[in-house]
């Protein structure tokens, strides 16, 4: 038998022999690109008198790669395995028909697919990396065309070139690069083992992260990361980078879910110093495991609660560009895409699905406040909603995901508030305002779909919970008041202010009640106290404006008392514990004491009195407004300039003071965020009730 290099080229027919040799192009045409017409000499060397010299053989094939030959032989006996009907678990998930051919005879081997077929078969059928949608390390594309043009080397390369190497040579080339631009310089004489507290305070703020943070985002596993803690202990010198970026984001979040006395109280120092201390260490440490170019999900959910624990001190315009830039992350390494999350394993997919559900609905509430048109919670893409879930359901070593539990569960909040999520990115009416250009892929809701959403909540969720636990508590006011929220936006979507009619109008106001309700009940009950942090992110400033107008419309409509009653009862509890700034602006305590005057006027007709509730006594307190002799406030605004109220934001008294502290310890500047062009231009200027009825413009302050 002759040797495998003379093989080769030994004939396997008389056909074969006969067949004359393949004349290739001249070195010169080679080299120069150019047709050659393959004559000796050749036309272009004739024309431009050099020498031709011909091609002696066929270029050598591009090695293959030895991850690639293994690759196919595990393919080819997958085949085999196939075609015998033998079970076994593919390497990897069919994606498309094979389209390799198996010849028959001894020698019956797979022919090889063209260079566009396997380059499809490569991006289709191996794993992308965890850190992004690229290519894996085995991802190259071998050329089996024999033609003597080179073809593009830029997209071999491309193909060839696995996404672990791209990376190797990003990180080599800007190695010295800085992101110093998001969290300031790194500094480096600073040792971050010295700014953790003591093995004491650890625990003590682990614990409080687990009690007042992770019932609501759910971003980390506790059993697994809390044996890591354990361990890192023993020595904070030599923890990874990533880990300790996580546990100053942990310390961050704990004490900010605190109140300052609780602070002074638990660890001796003021809130505001502690949380300085600990965000300055997440912002080194975050620096130190290179968080802009990460492809580590704990990096990523230490940014994420880093983001959160400055969110009362932060401008929520700064809040979303930083959000912008997590999720952007986020995508990178494809935690929004499902295929990319059954990958990785059921604890690993399953917390990927958590974080970016916790991410989304964050920067959607932030969206709100500053600019609505920045939410991502919108149908493009297609990660899977977090199960109703436990930490100890979810171990390492499981393969399969476990099947949703059917009562409630630690996880309870974000499974129910990502079910009300997953309905809005695909609903019209939420489309309508964050997006309308994606109105047309919105999902056809036969029925009444906020209705339908609300009872399946009632019937999987909040039907089971206890409400004498502080989570279920939050868990069913909080939701029932999202769902009014909603239900209120998908009637101002509905209808325009000429077509509403009376009924339309009681529905809206209804809604508006439940929402002040629900928020009251949330802001009263000692349960939910370790929470305060999180509700305090939900002001139901618009519920308010929506039923001082309507009031101001309708002073006699038959829920007149009840709608004062519901605005007074959650104003006085929202700002108790304001004493900077008076909670009620001149702007809104005029609108509050005109509406007053007309109920008030309303029920002199009837020889009827009532004594003014706590916002309306608030208001005169707050607003210098003229009196007539009778004591109510007069319908005519003064013209001196001196006393009638300015139509701009004021600076003292103003809409910024006004929610500064709605958000529980934020300042002033951070309260009312983006609110303040959008509310001058609907409020002051009377469009936006022009008609009695709040138009689309006023969905950012939600």
């Amino acid at each position: 038998m002759p040797p495998p290099e003379q093989r080769a080229s030994t004939p396997t027919s008389s056909r074969a022999a006969g067949r004359s040799p393949r004349v290739l192009a001249c070195v010169l045409c080679q080299q120069r690109k150019v047709k050659c017409d393959r004559k000796f000499p050749c036309a272009n060397c004739v024309r431009a008198g050099a020498q031709c010299v011909p091609t002696l053989g066929p270029r050598p094939r591009r090695r293959r790669f030895p991850e690639r030959e293994l690759l196919d032989r595990v393919r080819r006996y997958e085949d085999l395995l196939r075609q015998n009907n033998i079970p076994f678990e593919p390497l990897h998930a069919p994606v498309a028909e094979d389209s390799r051919v198996v010849e028959s005879g001894d020698n019956a081997r797979s022919e090889e697919p063209n260079v566009g077929e396997e380059r499809d078969v490569a991006v289709k059928a191996e794993p992308e990396l965890l850190e992004g949608s690229q290519f894996s390390d085995t991802g190259e594309v071998d050329s089996d065309d024999d033609s003597e043009e080179d073809g593009n080397d830029l997209t071999h390369f491309q193909f060839t070139l696995g996404g672990n190497a791209i990376n190797k040579m990003f990180d080599e080339a800007y190695k010295n690069n800085d992101e110093g631009f998001i969290f300031g310089s790194r500094k480096d004489n600073v040792d971050l083992s010295t700014l953790h507290p003591d093995q004491v305070r650890i625990f003590k703020l682990w614990q409080i992260y687990l009690d007042n943070v992770d019932p609501l985002l759910k971003v980390t596993h506790t059993p697994t990361l809390q044996a890591r803690i354990i361990g890192a202990l023993s020595d904070l010198t030599r923890i990874s980078s990533e880990l300790e970026a996580l546990l100053f984001s942990v310390y961050s979040v704990a004490i900010m879910s605190l109140d300052d006395e609780e602070c002074r109280t638990s660890f001796g120092s003021p809130r505001k110093e502690l949380l300085r201390g600990y965000q300055f260490g997440c912002q080194q440490a975050l620096l130190n495991c290179n968080v802009l170019r990460t492809g580590d999900r704990e990096c990523l959910t230490a940014l994420f609660l880093y983001l959160v624990s400055v969110r009362y001190e932060t401008d929520p315009r700064s809040s979303s560009s930083m959000l912008g830039v997590a999720i952007r992350i986020a995508q990178r390494m494809s935690i929004h895409d499902e295929k990319a999350n059954t990958r990785c394993g059921a604890l690993e997919g399953e917390m990927r699905r958590r974080l970016w559900w916790s991410l989304i609905m964050f920067d959607n509430r932030i969206g709100e406040m500053s600019d609505h048109k920045t939410s991502m919670l919108i149908p493009t893409w297609d990660c899977s909603k977090p199960r109703n879930l436990a930490d100890n359901d979810l171990q390492p070593e499981m393969k399969d995901l476990p099947a949703a539990q059917a009562g409630p569960t630690e996880a309870l909040f974000i499974t129910a508030r990502s079910e009300l999520g997953d309905f809005l990115r695909h609903s019209a009416f939420h489309l309508e305002f964050v997006n309308p250009s994606l109105k047309a892929v919105a999902r056809d809701t036969k029925g009444d779909g906020m209705t339908d959403l609300e009872r399946r909540i009632e019937d999987q969720y909040l039907r089971l919970c206890n409400p004498d636990n502080p989570l279920h508590y939050l868990t069913i006011w909080m939701i029932r008041g999202f769902l009014a929220k909603h239900h209120l936006l998908e009637e101002y979507s509905n209808f325009s202010p000429a077509q509403h009619s009376e009924a339309q109008r009681n529905s809206a106001s209804s809604c508006a009640m439940r929402i002040l309700e629900s928020d009251t009940k949330l802001m009263k009950s000692p349960l939910t106290k370790r929470y305060r942090w999180h509700i305090h992110m939900y002001f139901p400033f618009p519920a308010h404006l929506h039923l001082i107008h309507d009031l101001k419309k309708r002073p006699t409509q038959e829920h007149a008392h009840e709608m004062w009653k519901a605005m007074s009862e959650n104003a006085e509890i929202r700002f108790e514990d304001m004493h900077r700034f008076h909670p009620l602006s001149e702007i809104v305590s005029r609108d509050i004491l005109q509406a007053w005057e007309a109920y008030q006027a309303a029920l002199g007709e009837l020889g009827e009195t009532v004594s003014p509730p706590w916002i309306v006594q608030s208001a005169r307190t707050n607003f210098n407004y003229p009196y007539n002799d009778t004591g109510s406030c007069s319908a005519e605004q003064p013209n001196d300039p001196e006393v009638a109220p300015s139509l701009s934001i004021p600076t003292e008294h103003g809409i910024p003071n006004l929610l500064s502290g709605m958000e529980g310890f934020g300042s002033a500047a951070s309260g009312f965020g983006g609110y303040s062009d959008i509310f001058e231009q609907a409020v002051l200027e009377g469009d936006a009730y022009q008609s009695g009825w709040p138009t689309m413009s006023f969905y950012p302050m939600w």
